[in-house]
């Protein structure tokens, strides 16, 4: 592959490289790049959205280079401030180790393991003592950590700013000068921690890593990150057939965002399954087959086979969940407008809680979203309704 090639395949999803230059530089040299993201073991489990950024290390690995998968077991017991309002509370090394245990046996369900060097910034930053400490943070400022967005809030605002805090940069940018780092690929809200990167790597007399980041993936209802804490996520080791569903509860617009940054498929590929949706295939079938890659992947085909057969007896077939409550209506002569339904079957709090979830994307009948609020279920008519991932009722229309 030419180095204009590998760059087009770089660039896919990627939201900034800097500098881009510095990359096609080093891609000329025909050498094996080494291609760095790191992790804090704030968690045990990972989700879809950290595996933005293993996929595009897979691409790297793909291309020849090295990936260096980095556990921040240093920098977790820090606390990483990106983003927050008030000083996080550190964690143990206890609660580092064990979160951290975790990481390679899922990491490898999407890397390469032969081509994959994991290290623990512990490594080299328990070898330093306070006196390397100081002469690290002697090579940043404080007026250039204030430049940062969320730093020159809480300062503006009189919130405290603890100097560990400061300190979280320092150690993160200096990772990149141990590990000797051509590029650094983090997500958008890590630009601040990146650059500094670059910048202790010209300080340490290095060539400075070109940084590529990448776009946040958005949970479940397409508005906010994933993330365990919103309960908007898709963790990588959840059961094939909640994976499945979480993946087919997603918005159709949504789902094209998940096939550009977590899909396998090329870019020619995901472009015909966009016109054939645009002539008239059911998006709903296409997402069958952005589904079955990730449980695929994670899991097995069969697995992945298995959960859209169990998903399509769920939903689309009337087969009800256990022990889902049935309920019986009055359509009246013109039918029933579905917020009533949704409210009488005891699935909303109001009608004007129904609409809401409706414009939301929230609603389902068979499985099958609802984004018509004027929808009328007539006399007849039996079906499984949803609401949110947990709320079902099998509604008959008398």
């Amino acid at each position: 592959m030419s180095h204009e090639e590998a760059l087009q395949q770089i660039k896919r999803g990627a939201e900034e490289i800097l500098v881009e230059a510095g990359l096609v530089e080093r891609l000329k040299q025909n050498r094996p790049l080494r291609i760095k993201a790191g992790f804090d073991p704030t968690a045990p489990d990972l989700h879809l959205g950290h595996t933005v950024l293993l996929n595009k290390l897979r691409q790297f690995q793909e291309l020849g280079h090295e990936a260096i998968f980095l556990i921040g077991d240093f920098t977790g017991m820090i606390g990483d401030p990106t983003g927050k309002n008030v000083t996080r509370k550190p964690l143990s090394r206890d609660e580092v180790i064990e979160n951290a245990a975790t990481y390679e046996a899922q990491i490898f369900k999407v890397l390469d393991p032969e081509k994959t060097l994991v290290m623990f910034n512990s490594s080299w930053m328990n070898e330093m003592n306070a006196a390397d400490l100081i002469q690290l943070a002697a090579k940043h400022t404080v007026a250039r950590m204030l430049e940062r967005e969320d730093f020159n809030k809480r300062y503006s605002s009189g919130q405290p700013i603890a100097i560990h805090e400061f300190i979280y940069p320092l150690v993160q940018g200096y990772d990149s000068v141990a590990l000797k780092a051509d590029v650094e690929i983090g997500g958008t809200d890590q630009k601040f921690n990146l650059l500094v990167g670059r910048q202790l790597q010209e300080a340490y007399g290095q060539k400075p890593q070109v940084v590529l980041t990448m776009p946040i993936l958005e949970g479940l209802n397409g508005i906010q990150k994933m993330s365990k804490s919103l309960d908007n996520y898709i963790g990588i080791a959840e059961a094939p057939d909640a994976m499945f569903g979480k993946l087919m509860s997603i918005s159709d617009e949504l789902m094209w965002r998940y096939f550009e940054l977590l899909s396998f498929r090329s870019i020619a590929q995901v472009e015909a399954l966009r016109k054939s949706m645009n002539e008239g295939r059911n998006p709903r079938d296409i997402k069958f087959e952005l589904g079955k890659e990730l449980v695929a992947r994670f899991h097995s085909q069969s697995d992945a086979d298995r959960a859209q057969e169990n998903f399509i007896a769920r939903f689309q077939k009337g087969a009800a969940p256990e022990n889902i409550p049935e309920v019986s209506l009055q359509a009246g002569a013109d039918g029933m407008p579905i917020a009533n339904v949704l409210k009488d079957a005891a699935l909303t709090s109001s009608t004007s809680d129904a609409m809401r979830m409706i414009k939301q994307g929230a609603v389902r009948i068979d499985g099958e979203r609802v984004s018509d609020t004027r929808l009328r279920l007539e006399s007849g008519t039996s079906c499984v309704c949803q609401v949110g991932k947990r709320r079902f009722a099998r509604v008959v229309m008398g």
